[in-house]
C-alpha cells in the first residue's frame, strides 16, 4: 500500500514538473519566434547590403521555429478537444 502510494505521488508530481517545462520551453520557442521576424523585418526594410545579408541569416532560422510553432499549436489543439 505504502509503495503504491509514493509511486502514484512521484509519477504525479513528475508529470507536473514536465508539464511546467514543456510550457516554458513553448513560451522560450514563441517569444524567439517573434524576435526573429521583428529583426527580419527591421533589417530588411534598409537597402544597405549589410542588412540584407543578416534579414536573409535570420531567414535560416525562421523556418524551424515556424515549423516548432505549428507542433506547440497543434499539441495544445489536441490537449483541447481529448
Amino acid at each position: 500500500m505504502i509503495t503504491t502510494v509514493t509511486t502514484s505521488t512521484v509519477t504525479t508530481v513528475t508529470t507536473i514538473a514536465a508539464m511546467g517545462l514543456a510550457t516554458t520551453v513553448s513560451l522560450v520557442a514563441i517569444v524567439t519566434l517573434i524576435v526573429f521576424l521583428t529583426a527580419k523585418e527591421l533589417t530588411g526594410a534598409s537597402s544597405s547590403p549589410s542588412s540584407r545579408l543578416t534579414a536573409r541569416f535570420l531567414s535560416v532560422g525562421i523556418l524551424p521555429m515556424v515549423m516548432a510553432f505549428a507542433v506547440i499549436v497543434g499539441v495544445k489543439i489536441v490537449e483541447i478537444l481529448a
